[in-house]
């Protein structure tokens, strides 16, 4: 336990005072000093009272000079805190005082030094959000606008002080209050296309995600606006809608007077020849614009839904029956496996059977003559899904994310011999997606590939 300054300097004082006062005293009357006990009890008290003054005068003084110095410490520790501006505080050395007041000044050196390079980084942060064209609204974890850029604020139609108000007072379209809300719960919502205003023709998507920090959560909304891009897409729509439209007239034409002259009186070889030619390619062009203007009405949302209860085993039965004559000319089995048997699924039976055909087509076109192709399908509570495998060659796996696409072909020569338009895996996608669904493509372990499509169960 430490003994206190001020009582070390008090006995000190005391037990050197005395004495002294004793000595003065018998100077100054010039008379021996007294031994009786009387006498030095008097000197021994008024010495003590004497010394306690001394030294309450001095403790006063040096408490004094000591709460000044720990007033500007306390001072300057606030200024620190609170971010304001202050004065270095005075270091004189060989006291405890002074090296406190070096932590300090040392302290305050260090955060000016790292709010400078905070207020850098902020300045450089609002400059790039300001220069954005998409909107960015950052929330923290109880709902507060942190940040809104001037986009956002524009997009949003926000007032000029959103900062700290919750984004449920703020933004009024309920679809981006909700993709907040689930991205504040730790969740994940996917990107959200939408209409922001007055203009139905002005698209954005709203993308929101949590932004976890050390010891703070929040959400981060971002707004792209995909205006232009969604016109240029339509542009292109319509371009191809209209394209294939035309072309589909001469060549009705065209198919027809070939296949009237092939019918009429024999030709020389090399003229049947061409004629054959001519038929091929123009069966082969009017399947391309039956394909096109497909895929157009998809896009346009043309091709609505007509549902039914089908019997899946009858779905797998009537495709097999089309295309039978196809796959009895390469000699290949086709097996239907159902289960339950009696499966049944809500569905448009006629988009769903465009979608099987083009798979069990495209299965016949790839799989060597001879071979097998399975058809199947299983059910859980949730979902059914139906399945048409090969025992071709497969399909590399640099190419399974990209089949799907338009006029995207794996082996580009095969395909075109074969007859394709390289747009059946895109409507089948189409088709699939028009019901809820997703199709994937994998290649089984036992060798051919195997295209599965997922369902919800209605």
């Amino acid at each position: 336990m430490r003994v206190p300054t001020f009582v070390l300097l008090t006995a000190l004082q005391t037990a050197l005072f005395t004495p002294l006062f004793m000595l003065g005293v018998a100077w100054v009357t010039q008379q021996p000093l007294e031994t009786s006990p009387g006498f030095l009890l008097r000197v021994g008290l008024v010495g003590i009272v004497t010394a306690a003054l001394s030294a309450m005068i001095t403790g006063w003084m040096a408490s004094t000079v000591v709460d000044d110095r720990i007033g500007e410490a306390v001072s300057a520790i606030r200024a620190l805190g609170s971010g304001e501006r202050r004065t270095a505080l005075p270091e004189p050395r060989g006291d405890a005082l002074g090296r406190v007041a070096r932590a300090v000044n040392a302290a305050g050196a260090s955060l000016d030094v790292r709010l400078g390079d905070l207020t850098r980084d902020r300045a450089r942060l609002e400059a790039v959000l300001s220069g954005m064209v998409e909107g960015v609204i950052v929330v923290n974890e109880q709902g507060q606008v942190q940040l809104a850029n001037e986009a956002a604020r524009q997009l949003l139609r926000l007032d000029a002080s959103p900062i700290g108000r919750h984004y449920v007072e703020l933004i009024r379209h309920p679809d981006i209050a909700m993709q907040i809300t689930q991205a504040l719960q730790g969740q994940r919502p996917g990107g959200l296309e939408l209409a922001i205003g007055r203009d139905p023709g002005q698209t954005f998507i709203a993308r929101c995600s949590s932004a976890i920090t050390p010891g703070s959560r929040g959400a981060v909304l971002v707004l792209h606006d995909i205006t232009d891009l969604r016109r240029a897409d339509r542009i292109r729509r319509d371009f191809v809608a209209n394209v294939s439209h035309e072309l589909r007239t001469p060549l009705t034409a065209i198919r027809g007077y070939v296949e009237a002259l092939l019918d009429g009186p024999e030709h020389e070889p090399e003229t049947t020849r061409f004629l054959e030619i001519i038929a091929r390619h123009s069966a082969r062009m009017e399947r391309l614009v039956k394909d096109l203007l497909r895929l157009a009405r998809l896009d346009a949302g043309q091709e609505p839904l007509e549902l039914a209860d089908v019997s899946v085993d009858s779905l797998f039965t009537s495709v097999a029956g089309d295309l039978q004559p196809l796959t009895e000319a390469r000699a290949q089995s086709v097996s239907i496996t159902v289960t339950p048997p009696t499966l049944t699924m809500r569905c448009d039976p006629a988009k769903l059977h465009d979608a099987l055909r083009n798979l069990v087509e495209n299965a016949c076109a790839y799989t060597p003559e001879g071979s097998r192709i399975e058809l199947a399908a299983t059910a859980d509570a949730t979902h059914i899904r139906l399945t048409v495998a090969d025992t071709g060659n497969g399909i590399p796996d640099v190419e399974l994310a990209r089949i799907f696409e338009r006029f995207y072909r794996v082996d580009k020569a095969r395909s075109r011999d074969s007859g394709g338009t390289g747009l059946g895996l895109s409507i089948v996608r189409h088709l699939v997606e028009l019901h809820g669904g997703v199709v994937s493509a994998s290649n089984r372990p036992e060798g051919g590939a195997v295209f599965i499509v997922t369902l919800p169960r209605g």
